[in-house]
């Protein structure tokens, strides 16, 4: 069974930073290009980063870019999104995607797991 276990959110102040973690199993995740999208309050599933499955090529949707970096360490089976320079329109549940084809990789696709809230206010 697949399972993707999001940790590391909570509540910052603006221009704070947070590191976010998913942890995979019951798939081979090194195989799998991943990918981090995102639900703000009201508002549809926007994607926001993903990356290839060997850790090497990355994308950033242009909300993001500059502030946020994807990473994965396939030997914890775990991929990381660090989040800084964050702004009150960051404040969403972030959850993790697997990512069979890199074709695909923007795709804001439905996630399945329960996702962590990130909240950004004074």
């Amino acid at each position: 069974e697949v399972q993707l276990v999001e940790s590391g959110g909570g509540l910052v102040q603006p221009g704070g930073s947070l590191r976010l973690s998913c942890a995979a199993s019951g798939f081979s995740f090194s195989h799998y290009h991943m990918a981090w999208v995102r639900r703000a309050p009201g508002k549809g599933i926007e994607w926001i980063s993903a990356i290839n499955y060997l850790g090497d090529n990355t994308d950033y949707a242009d909300s993001v870019d500059g502030r946020f970096t994807i990473s994965r360490d396939n030997a914890k089976e775990t991929v990381y999104l660090q989040m800084n320079s964050l702004k009150p329109e960051d404040t969403a549940v972030y959850y993790c995607v697997q990512k069979p084809h890199w074709v695909n990789h923007r795709d804001p696709d439905t996630p399945v797991s329960q996702g962590t809230q990130v909240t950004v206010s004074s």
